[in-house]
This record gives structure tokens, sequence and C-alpha cells, in this order.
């Protein structure tokens, strides 16, 4: 292998470029390798049944032994859900803030994952691994204790954002580092990889502390239950909703799996600050009136198994829409979510609720930087290229443009794709090849064992159904002695189809005397030939096309 003074600096996405969500990215230089961040991604519309997507990491499997460290930049699912999937097949240590740490040892736990090294870094702290150095800079986001990396290594510095906003009044006053960027910027960046999420809105994001008035007159003027649904990681805006509970003498329950784990670890940890005696059990609710209940609760995104959707269609085991509950709806929706959101809306409020949304009162602002937000961090940074993350290939070009306006020559804005090499030098940035790189599909317990041709044939049953024809052959003759038997599924309902059944059943006879006629006894050939002929005949019939599966048995 070739000195380090010859090595080049890779960069490899193997995630979170060209989609939201699933964000890794490996930085290699030599033998070692460090890992930033590594989430899952939510499964899209056509992917019919999938529970979550993970990035490919078949190359870091192959160089395992090169992996030194992954490098948390907050506890969002985007951010660390794949960690317990990843870290089975590379067991490296695992360095974040407290509140971080303490999401993913929750994580860890749920996937019997005990001897993993979990290293707590704290803003401000410098941490040396082999030729890489990283100074951990704090920034501010939806959720607590998130922050921004300055990767220190031979060939030069790279800076990656994480997810941030620039909030001048954030609820844990703790101010994002200036100064730190600001330094960083005059001594030399060779690449910025900056979160490009918002880089569509003009202006800047408004602070979390607008939410939080909000809140008090929403609750001020409330006269019955308060329902408020929010993204269970947002602990900020959970600590506004507690604020608010006190100030106007209201009880907290708390509803929701991952919301009762993210508060848990979160109030655990001083993150979240309930005073003494506020927060009940469900199963207390109906010990309090009406006017002095708060509920806490996930769903904000319509999800159909979540705590607020459950509610609005009477199928929450515990807690009931009346009329008289206030709904707060503290959460932008997700791209594709508006229907489902929609959907759960209406069934609130035609079980008599109020509801609050972002439409009608500012219950929600985004962790998310907007233009002018980012042209700051570009001009404090002053990085000799660019690379946009964290956003589609809109939001990716936009961010470029944006670089661009600021003055960034377009040679040295680089729009990568996932599983893209990228080499540095101190002055030059190129792309040189790529890895594998994708997405893998889990699927209750299995892992990667649903492609693309499994999710074609789930959409193939989705939309026309199922015919299955069963036909018995003798063994010695060779010739058909029971059946054809059709069965449908989800596509005809069989009693109201009689007649098409009886002549499908017609059709297939004639393949099979056909096939004795020929003497054709290779169950392939009949089988392909029974396909044939009766995917022809139901499409003339039925303009639809069933997936057919023709089972032959021999006896």
């Amino acid at each position: 292998m070739s000195s380090k003074k010859n090595n080049t600096l890779k960069l490899i996405p193997l995630g979170g470029i060209n989609e939201i969500g699933k964000n890794m990215t490996l930085l290699e230089y030599g033998d070692e390798i460090i890992v930033i961040d590594c989430g899952i991604g939510f499964p899209e519309e056509e992917m019919l049944g999938i529970d979550l997507v993970i990035p490919d990491i078949s190359y870091l499997e192959k160089n395992k032994e090169k992996v030194k460290a992954i490098f948390v930049t907050h506890g969002h699912e985007d951010h660390i859900g794949a960690l317990p999937y990843v870290l089975k097949e590379i067991n490296v240590p695992v360095y974040g803030t407290r509140l971080t740490l303490g999401l993913i040892e929750n994580k860890l736990k749920e996937h019997s994952l005990a001897k993993i090294k979990l290293q707590c870094v704290k803003p401000g702290d410098k941490v040396k691994l082999g030729s890489f150095k990283l100074d951990i800079i704090r920034t501010s986001h939806s959720i607590a204790d998130a922050v921004a990396l300055a990767i220190h290594t031979p060939v030069g510095t790279i800076v990656h954002t994480g997810d941030f906003k620039i909030d001048y009044t954030p609820i844990d006053g703790q101010v994002m580092d200036f100064a730190k960027f600001a330094e960083l910027g005059k001594k030399g960046v060779l690449a910025l990889l900056a979160d490009s999420t918002n880089v569509e809105r003009p202006g800047y994001t408004m602070s979390e502390k607008v939410v939080g008035a909000t809140f008090e007159n929403i609750f001020g003027s409330a006269k019955g239950r308060i329902i408020v649904a929010t993204f269970a990681s947002n602990t900020h805006r959970i600590q506004q909703i507690v604020n608010a509970a006190v100030k106007y003498n209201r009880k907290i329950c708390v509803s929701g799996r991952s919301m009762i784990n993210v508060f848990s670890v979160a109030v655990e940890l001083g993150y979240i600050k309930v005073p003494a005696g506020t927060i009940i059990d469900i199963d207390q609710i109906q010990n309090y009136p009406d006017d002095r209940m708060v509920i806490i609760t996930t769903g904000s995104q319509g999800e159909p198994m979540s705590a607020l959707a459950r509610m609005a269609s009477a199928n929450h085991r515990k807690i009931e829409i009346r009329p008289g509950d206030m709904v707060i709806i503290s959460a932008n929706p997700i791209p594709g979510n508006e229907k489902l959101i929609s959907k759960v809306v209406n069934q609130l409020f035609l079980r008599g609720a109020d509801v609050i949304y972002e439409a009608l009162a500012d219950v929600h602002v985004s962790g998310h930087a907007c233009q002018e937000e980012l042209k700051l961090i570009h001009t404090l940074v002053k990085p000799k290229f660019f690379i946009p993350v964290h956003g589609e290939y809109r939001h990716l070009r936009q961010h470029g443009n944006l670089a661009q306006s600021l003055g960034m020559p377009r040679e040295n804005i680089m729009l990568l794709d996932i599983g893209n090499v990228v080499e540095f030098t101190p002055d030059s940035c190129k792309i040189t090849g790529s890895v594998s790189a994708g997405k893998i599909l889990v699927d209750g317990l299995g892992i990667g064992d649903v492609g693309n041709i499994v999710l074609r044939d789930r959409r193939h049953l989705s939309q026309d159904g199922l015919m299955v024809v069963v036909v018995t052959i003798s063994k010695d003759s060779k010739v058909s002695i029971a059946g054809p038997d059709i069965i449908s599924r989800g596509f005809v309902y069989v009693r109201e189809s009689e007649q098409l059944m009886e002549d499908a059943k017609e059709v297939v006879r004639k393949v099979l005397d056909e096939c004795e006629d020929h003497q054709i006894t290779d169950w392939a050939t009949m089988k392909y030939k029974i396909k044939n002929e009766l995917k022809g005949f139901l499409y003339e019939r039925t303009k639809r096309n069933p997936m057919i599966l023709p089972i032959i048995m021999e006896i």
C-alpha cells in the first residue's frame, strides 16, 4: 500500500442523498474508515408490507477491519435507526451526545445487543481516531443535543453540519457555536456537507419559542381535555407542552410506545424537566376533570397504528375522543403523508373534537435551516468545495445554486448520488468511482429477503388478485384424472362468476388435451401453457391480469 502521504481522502455517501432519511456517510483515509450517522428511511407507498428501509452496507462489510467508529450527530430515527442492524455485522464504538446515546441504548436493548461500546461526547470535545481528529460542535435542531462535526484529516478539514437550524432563543438556552464555525473558516475548510431539507424556503426558520407562546394561548382558553400529537423525538416541543400544562395546572399523560420511550429517557437524563406529581398513568385519566388533563401522544403523521389514529377511529383501548376535546397536531406533514393526516383530522372533527393544525396556528416550526441560515453557515465556513446532503435531488440542486450565488465556483459544487466515491486532495475533489449502495428492505424479522421481484409480486397481487389452478395427473399414464379446480383470491367473487370459472376450466382442459395429444409430460411446459392460455382468456373477458399459479399433482 502507498505511504500515507500519498493517500487521498475518500468520501462515500451510502444514504441521505437524493432521498429524505437513511443518512449515512463514510470517510476513508488509508486503512481507516469512520462512519457519520446510521439512519433508516421510511417505506414508499409502493413498498407494500415493508416496515423500514436501511442502507446497503456491503462496502462496509467488505472493509470491516478498517472501520474505527460510528459518529452520530443526533437522535432522530433517520440518523440512528439502522444502528442495530449495522452493529450486528460490524461491532465498533458508537460516539454521540448523552441524549443520543440514551435513545441508542434503548434501541440496542430491544435488539438484545449488549456488547456495544457507547462513547459519550459533548459539544467542545475533541476526539482522535487514527488519522482523524474530530471537533464536536453545538448546533440547534428539533431534538436536544444535536451536533455538527469538523473532521480534521491529513488532506484537509471536512465540516458536516448534521441536521440543524439557527435558533437564537433555543428552549435549553444552548445557542449554536457560531464562533467555532468562524474559527474553522479562518483556518481553512476543504469541504462542507450541509443539511438541504429546507433550502427551498426563503428567510429564517422561526424559533421554537414561537410554538411555546401558541401553546400557552391555546391552553389558556381550552375548556376540555387537550391532546397534543407531535414527533416523539422533539424534546424541545415536549418541554413546551409540559411548561404550558404546568402553567395552567393540568396533569400530563403520555401515550404511544415511541413517545413513552423517548419521554422516559429524556426525563431520566434531564433533557425534559417535569415537576413531581405532574405525570399520571393512562389508567388514572378518569380520576381528573377534563379541564385538568393534557395527553401527549404519537400520530402527528396520521400513521394508521399510532395512538392518535386509534383514538380518532375509536380503537384506542384507554382513550376515547369526545366532544369538547381540543386536539393539536404539532407537526408538518412529511411529503406523502398528507392524505393520512387529513383522514385523521376528519375523523377527529366527526367525533366532536376541535382540531388545531399548522394551517390554523403556529403549532409547529421546522428543525431545519432556511436559505438565510444556510447562507450564514456557508459564509462562516468558507469551504473550498461543497457537497449538499440530506435532501432529494431538487433540494441538493437548489442548495448548489445557493452556494453558487454566494460566489462558489460551479465546478467546486458536487451533486452526488449514494455509492459515489469522491476523492479529495488538498486542491481537488472529484468522483472517481462507485461502490455498492441502495435500499435494504426490512419486513418483520426479515432483512433484505424482500427485493424488487417480491415487491412486484405484492403489487401484482394487490392490483389484480390471484388464481390457483390445481390439476391431478396419473403417474403411469400421464393423463389428467382430476380437476382442473380453480381457486380465486382477490380476482372475482366466485359465486357470482360461475360461468367465468366454468369457461376458465374449459380453457385448462383444452390445454391438457393438447399436451396429451402431443405427449407433453414435462410439468414446466404444461404449467407455462396453462398460464399463457388462461392469461389471454381472462384478460379478454375481464380486462384484468391476475397472478396465475398452476399446481400439478401426480398420483
